[in-house]
């Protein structure tokens, strides 16, 4: 079996895995969630409420994630190489920031939200470009915002975020222009949604003496499911797959 054959088997079952259901456990973690949001201080809501604005209006209209990756490959597996190396890259970068704002107590636990974003925003630039995708256009940056929101969401906001880029041709012409865009999203809905996936492991970082190390393993794992999502969100582009 060649590189793109096996490619196109991982792609495959991973959509399966996004199109299922929410489990039971899955369904009592939101429920706990939803408790330990209740009893959060407003100001670390506004923190992450805010940087997610900031990230999403950068990424559509800013240039402060514009890259200088390019890649003169031509073969899905030359791209995927230097891909799993920029996921290896940004793992290390993550986890080194995950670790150090986690020894630092609430002021520095804060700070790691913005800054994850960042890192996180950077590594699906890079991994467009080498892709071979211009980020220069919205909807290739649209496509972007996609990939996060499906990397950080579950039950039916990951379906139907699925749904949107499998058939991409088709929600694109649907989408109105940078300015409206801003406009019309529900800005609450898509930061709760990616702090239902990250919550539980990024509260545990403000606890003194667990910082550090949970900092660390979370935004390991985070990337992980990233570079995963990342690889195989532009797969479902450039392979023949079944509808």
């Amino acid at each position: 079996m060649d590189y793109e054959q096996r490619a196109r088997q991982e792609c495959i079952a991973w959509q399966a895995e996004m199109q299922k259901s929410p489990t039971v456990l899955q369904w009592a973690a939101k429920s706990i969630q939803d408790k330990i949001n209740e009893k959060i201080p407003q100001k670390v809501h506004d923190v992450i409420t805010e940087s997610i604005k900031h990230l999403v209006q950068t990424v559509l209209v800013g240039s402060e994630w514009t890259t200088k990756s390019a890649t003169t490959a031509v073969s899905l597996e030359e791209k995927e190489k230097q891909v799993l190396e920029k996921i290896k890259m940004y793992k290390y970068t993550a986890t080194v920031e995950g670790a150090g704002t986690g020894m630092g107590g609430l002021l520095l636990g804060l700070a790691d939200f913005p800054m994850l974003l960042s890192i996180k925003m950077k590594f699906l630039f890079d991994a467009a470009s080498l892709y071979g995708f211009d980020v220069k256009d919205y909807r290739e940056r649209l496509y972007i915002l996609h990939i996060f929101q499906l990397a950080f969401s579950s039950g039916e906001v990951r379906i139907e975020t699925f749904h949107k880029m499998k058939n991409w041709h088709e929600t694109i012409r649907a989408y109105p222009s940078h300015a409206d865009y801003l406009k019309q999203l529900d800005w609450q809905k898509f930061q709760q949604t990616y702090r239902d996936h990250i919550d539980l492991a990024k509260m545990l970082q403000l606890v003194p003496g667990l910082g550090a190390v949970v900092g660390a393993a979370a935004n390991y794992q985070f990337l992980d499911e990233l570079g995963r999502a990342a690889m195989n969100a532009y797969r479902m582009r450039l392979l023949p797959l079944p509808r």
